[in-house]
């Protein structure tokens, strides 16, 4: 079972602000092995999810476009990747069109602590962009970006540019491989967890990454996707 609390090696770790002393290096033969099966995980599982989620794709554009006909059916987004490099992350639009600008009028009623934003009643949903955030449905335009090879199908949630902005060097750390469509922390309470929390977990994930380990992440986030009280 994928753990979620947090325990006193994590809280000396947290506290110290050290790497993780048994983290894999990238050049290392066990590494490459990991990584190029992890690729090939990747791109299988990709292609195969959007072969299978199309009828889907077609009805949440098409409800998209029903509730805001002005309105794009994607939404992309300028996010931080590996060393942190900047891709466009695909999402579908949950939000009204202008929700950009209208993001500084809301950030004194952010609902998480940390460098990061989420409100869990926030006016900028629209009434399809609530369900398609409940099931986790929004994320889905990813695989893209796994096919692209911006992101992983498991591994540290992708921060905006504003929010590594505030990153100490210890935050970083989780900068240092592939981010993920889902992760620990994604798994582990989500949106309930605060930024120095989501930060040990991820760190806590590139410390004991491996093939089972990611799979394990993969079937949980596919339970959790009929339905996360967490995701807002």
């Amino acid at each position: 079972m994928i753990p979620t609390s947090q325990n006193n090696e994590g809280k000396i770790l947290l506290e110290k602000k050290v790497v993780y002393p048994h983290v894999v290096p990238n050049h290392s033969r066990s590494a490459k092995s990991y990584l190029f099966v992890k690729r090939i995980m990747d791109v299988m599982g990709a292609i195969f999810g959007l072969l299978l989620l199309s009828p889907l794709f077609a009805i949440v554009a098409l409800l998209i476009k029903l509730e805001d006909p002005r309105g794009p059916v994607f939404f992309h987004q300028i996010r931080v990747g590996k060393n942190e490099k900047n891709f466009h992350m695909f999402k579908f639009r949950s939000m009204v069109s202008n929700a950009e600008e209208l993001l500084e009028e809301l950030l004194d009623q952010n609902e998480v602590s940390g460098a990061m934003f989420k409100m869990k009643n926030d006016p900028r949903i629209t009434r399809i962009g609530k369900f398609i955030r409940k099931t986790s449905v929004d994320e889905l335009p990813q695989l893209w970006n796994v096919i692209r090879g911006d992101m992983s199908l498991v591994g540290p949630r992708p921060p905006l540019v504003r929010e590594v902005a505030d990153y100490s060097s210890y935050d970083k750390q989780r900068l240092r491989v592939t981010p993920g469509c889902t992760g620990l922390w994604q798994v582990s309470g989500r949106n309930n967890v605060g930024f120095e929390r989501m930060v040990e977990l991820d760190i806590r994930y590139i410390d004991r990454r491996s093939i089972t380990y990611d799979l394990r992440i993969i079937f949980k986030t596919i339970r959790m996707l009929f339905g996360d009280k967490d995701a807002f």
